[in-house]
């Protein structure tokens, strides 16, 4: 699963855990309204039980809500198995609650906890089970696919590099892709750009270089950076010298800048 999908599936888990609470808290109340007699902390037993096995137990609905959302069974297929895990869930949510209520009720009341023939009580708590397991599922179906789409969703398309140019007073912002080439002008720096423009900064070209390289920009020259990108051909000079053709541009490429070279080459 992607980190996407696993994050919805804990939010799932969370509010089904959420919902099952709301539940048994109102089910405590119902009962206390309906049989005062009962006191409270019976009630709560059989409710906390009911709902800290549901707990646990939701990993069957979301192994199956997982298994759903990957091979998209046919129903024929999809029928049996759900059935065969809602059986699965309730038995084993009936067997917790006993135990827990059985332990709770020895140790807390200090009586015998008396759950009923099975032939009756587990019908009436099967029906409730199929009810949570079906929620549940659902719950993670949905989660599943909502993580799904996230994870498959198209990021925006991530705005270009620019560079700022203080040419005297005036801030000029340009897309990086469109520097062709730096030139050291004397105590300046004068920025070759695309559209035949060539504002010039107070700067020296190597602090014009540290502000330059992270976007893949060389030295060529001790006068001269290029921008890898936007070179259109290359022609050898003599003596290990070239010529960096950048359109109608040309600079110069120096033996003393390998590493230039193979960044143009790629």
């Amino acid at each position: 699963m992607t980190g996407e999908e696993r994050t919805w599936l804990k939010r799932a888990w969370l509010l089904g855990m959420a919902i099952v609470a709301a539940f048994a808290f109102i089910n405590v109340l119902t009962i206390q309204h309906d049989a005062p007699r009962l006191g409270l902390i019976a009630p709560m037993i059989w409710e906390v039980s009911s709902a800290l096995t549901i707990f646990c137990l939701f990993g069957i609905p979301a192994g199956m809500a997982i298994w759903t959302a990957r091979t998209e069974p046919r129903w024929w297929l999809a029928v049996p198995a759900h059935l065969v895990a809602v059986l699965v869930y309730s038995a084993l949510h009936v067997a917790g609650f006993v135990v827990l209520r059985t332990w709770a009720h020895w140790h807390l009341l200090r009586e015998h906890y008396d759950f009923g023939p099975l032939s009756t009580e587990f019908p009436y708590e099967f029906r409730k089970d199929m009810l949570s397991y079906g929620m549940a599922t659902v719950i993670f179906w949905v989660a599943l696919r909502r993580g799904a789409h996230r994870a498959t969703e198209t990021p925006a398309p991530a705005a270009p590099a620019t560079f700022d140019i203080n040419d005297g007073a005036r801030m000029i912002r340009v897309p990086v892709s469109e520097i062709l080439a730096v030139r050291s002008a004397g105590n300046y720096a004068e920025f070759v750009l695309a559209d035949g423009r060539r504002p010039l900064t107070r700067s020296s070209l190597g602090a014009a270089l540290d502000g330059l390289a992270p976007h893949g920009f060389v030295r060529s020259h001790k006068s001269w950076l290029v921008n890898p990108t936007r070179v259109t051909g290359l022609k050898p000079e003599g003596s290990g010298d070239y010529a960096v053709e950048l359109g109608e541009l040309e600079v110069p490429l120096s033996r003393r800048f390998p590493q230039a070279l193979a960044a143009i080459r790629g």
